[in-house]
């Protein structure tokens, strides 16, 4: 569709309060025919490509790991793809129990049968003993704390009145402690190693003394602890900037962290092949007024009244954003779609492979997206461990 009959089309639908996916069906077009008024195209901005997480080689082979709050399982895939077999999942919400399951995970310990909550580590500890895990573990335990207490995305999200705007860290009620019942769980079964991830909001909420504090514990169990590491996703070949703090250790040796990547992936080679399966994949029913408005953006900038920013295809994404755990998540705008982007491509930028299902609403499946570790990432840090310690 030429840009000026695009535009005639919207004006038309705004002018008439006409419901523009209505008019686009009665065409027979979707969304995905709709141009930017640069008429930009894949085409004219050429991007190198991206190896995917399911091309990528196994240093290893069934090393054991448990995860812990596995989301939609981000780290569950990167480690499995470097060589480790994941014996079970421990995860509290039970659509991401779901997920996890609907892509083949071996146990859930989370609903309905179990209440997955981390909050009571004794319960979540004599539940995998039952299950054969056993002291002295011979493999890796991974996990990444609910991160919202810590997390600056997600209290400017928050009236500045409210309770939540401050970044209360380790005195939020629910969340703050985590981290240590995660260690709990770590210094009971006493792993071969063990890999911590969260936002990076975790080292300076309080200057870093509680996180010095967890790393202090873990050194005096006997584990040798790398300093904590803030790294962006994108220089470990994530197509997204995406700040986390990675903290990892081992009882049996040292693990040298992974250097970063000499050039980082754009965004577009995420989105370069077709997507095949129409699984996740349906954009949002968006209103004439809103893609006036978007189709009128350069690369990088940022409708002010939707706030979503038009993704510029030749630099990383920005962060894939989660939304809080009901739902909500609010993705970017496509680079040549003046559209937002679907699960799917969120999925893509994230590095899950295109035959990874999520479960529940799509609002839902934004949100486990959104909170995931990165695959690609996940991948690296496993592979360091392999190289460091079991190599």
């Amino acid at each position: 569709m030429a840009y000026r009959e695009q535009y005639e089309l919207i004006q038309r639908c705004i002018n008439r309060g006409l419901d523009l996916e209505e008019e686009l069906h009665a065409r027979g077009l979707t969304y995905d025919w709709l141009v930017y008024s640069d008429e930009a195209s894949p085409e004219r901005y050429p991007c190198p490509p991206f190896i995917p997480l399911t091309e990528r080689p196994a240093l290893a082979e069934g090393i054991p790991c448990v995860s812990f709050f596995s989301g939609a399982g981000g780290l569950d895939l990167g480690f499995g793809q470097a060589g480790f077999e994941n014996l079970a999942d421990v995860e509290i919400n039970p659509i991401f129990c779901e997920t996890l399951r609907e892509n083949g995970a071996h146990l859930v310990i989370g609903p309905p049968a179990d209440h997955g909550d981390m909050n009571h580590p004794e319960e979540i500890i004599a539940r995998l003993e039952a299950e054969g895990i056993p002291r002295n573990f011979p493999g890796v335990f991974h996990g990444g704390p609910p991160c919202q207490s810590f997390s600056i995305a997600a209290n400017q999200r928050f009236s500045k009145n409210g309770e939540n705007f401050k970044r209360t860290g380790f005195d939020h009620e629910q969340y703050g402690n985590l981290l240590f019942c995660y260690i709990a769980a770590i210094t009971h079964f006493m792993p071969e190693a063990f890999l911590i991830e969260n936002v990076d909001g975790l080292l300076n909420i309080d200057g870093g003394i509680q996180a010095r504090r967890a790393c202090q514990i873990l050194e005096h169990a006997g584990y040798d602890v790398t300093p904590p590491h803030i790294v962006d996703a994108a220089d470990f070949g994530v197509p997204q900037k995406r700040m986390r703090t990675i903290i990892m250790g081992s009882r049996i040796g040292h693990i040298d962290f992974p250097a970063p990547v000499e050039h980082h992936i754009s965004m577009g080679s995420a989105l370069v092949a077709p997507i095949l399966d129409g699984d996740s994949h349906s954009p949002r029913n968006h209103k004439a007024a809103s893609i006036d408005r978007y189709m009128k953006l350069n690369f990088g900038q940022r409708d002010k009244l939707g706030r979503v920013d038009r993704l510029d295809p030749l630099l990383p994404s920005k962060t894939v954003i989660a939304g809080g755990t009901g739902g909500g998540g609010r993705s970017h705008l496509h680079p040549f779609i003046p559209r937002t982007l679907t699960v799917r491509e969120c999925a893509r930028i994230q590095t899950f492979p295109d035959t990874y299902r999520f479960t529940g609403p799509m609002s839902r499946r934004f949100t486990q997206v959104g909170n995931a570790v990165p695959p690609v990432m996940a991948y690296e840090m496993a592979c360091a461990i392999i190289r460091s310690v079991y190599q």
